[in-house]
């Protein structure tokens, strides 16, 4: 008579059939709640359609974009604050849409973990859903991996993956700018989703207690200022790409300024970005100060208060800057583009951003 003992599960593995179904019983649900013209959003089968069609769609391109939420992640274990990274993972990968001109059509999303806590699991997918919600996707799909020996014990880790739609015509591309165009700057919802393993860096180093109030807002806990969602500037944007008055859009992830800008410039202009145009945030001041950060490593590393850039023509740039300030953005007038060698150069004055004296720092790419 074989021993109980010797009989193997999946379960005895460290995978939970169970758990599975049950998450995916309880997320159900939430992914219904983000349906849209072309898409159900019903779980549980093993791909998901959508119909462009149906979607409004008549000459479509598709734009594919993936990204996860990066080390930010680590914060949320230690805190117990699952709630809003998943709006930071559907952030990374819609923003990186809408800057080529298309909307987020629907989303997919990774959660693989050690052993399934469906508790944490359904806060992380809600944040996922709301952030679909906020975009205009439909949340249409997703996989929830259990692997023991893979992760730590309350580790996880995601991955997002959205695709989207942009009209054959209204596609974002390099040679829309122009010498002279302004440099308009939509504001951060605060680090976004990059840097943080310098934050974590200066948290450890410094002992900073992230459950008192921050020193620069006591209104504010310190790890809600860190934790703070990525903004989704989707809806803000998309009416002014379908109407023309947009010649590109930089979405200011990791490499800062510096690095992002170039990314939608042809050969031969390079961007001129002014710090003085914008006040400093004071969560930024703050890991400045904290970090003895030059100005120039602040632009190459942190989006220093400036999530999203938007390239015009002079002319609209006033009629650009009242639609998106009517869409609920703060906008700044950040800086302008010129001939010269394809880049970006980020410059201050000598009380900008704590410096000593006049600084700059330029990224030609």
């Amino acid at each position: 008579m074989t021993d109980e003992t010797d009989r193997y599960t999946y379960a005895r593995a460290g995978v939970s059939i169970a758990a599975g179904n049950a998450l995916v019983k309880a997320i159900a649900p939430l992914a219904r709640a983000t349906r849209r013209p072309g898409a159900d959003a019903d779980l549980g089968g093993f791909g998901a359609f959508f119909d462009p069609r149906a979607a409004g769609y008549h000459d479509p391109l598709l734009v594919a974009a993936t990204d996860g939420v990066g080390t930010k992640l680590r914060l949320a274990i230690e805190h117990d604050a699952h709630d809003t990274v998943g709006i930071d993972l559907v952030a990374m990968c819609v923003n990186d849409l809408v800057v080529q001109g298309a909307e987020p059509l629907f989303f997919l999303d990774y959660f693989a973990t050690g052993k399934l806590d469906n508790g944490v699991a359904e806060r992380v997918v809600a944040g996922i859903a709301e952030g679909c919600r906020i975009a205009g996707a439909a949340l249409i799909g997703g996989e929830t991996a259990e692997m023991p020996g893979m992760y730590a014990a309350g580790d996880y880790d995601l991955a997002g993956f959205t695709v989207g739609a942009v009209e054959r015509d209204q596609v974002l591309t390099a040679d829309k700018v122009a010498d002279g165009d302004l440099i308009l700057g939509l504001a951060s919802s605060g680090v976004h989703s990059n840097g943080y393993s310098l934050v974590r860096r200066l948290a450890a180093d410094k002992g900073w207690k992230l459950d008192r109030p921050a020193l620069f807002d006591q209104e504010m806990l310190l790890k809600d200022a860190l934790l703070a969602p990525t903004r989704i500037y989707v809806k803000s944007l998309l009416p002014l790409v379908r109407s023309g008055r947009v010649h590109a859009l930089a979405h200011i992830t990791g490499g800062g300024l510096l690095e992002n800008i170039p990314r939608v410039l042809p050969e031969g202009l390079h961007a001129h970005v002014d710090a003085n145009g914008w006040p400093q945030p004071r969560l930024m001041a703050f890991l400045q100060a904290q970090g003895n950060i030059e100005p120039e490593e602040m632009a190459r590393t942190f989006n220093c208060g400036i999530g999203m850039a938007v390239v015009v023509a002079p002319d609209a740039a006033a009629a650009v800057t009242e639609a998106l300030e009517e869409a609920g953005e703060t906008v700044f007038r950040i800086g302008r583009i010129a001939a010269g060698a394809k880049g970006c150069t980020v410059a201050g004055s000598a009380d900008c951003w704590s410096a000593r004296q006049a600084w700059s720092a330029t990224h030609n790419g």
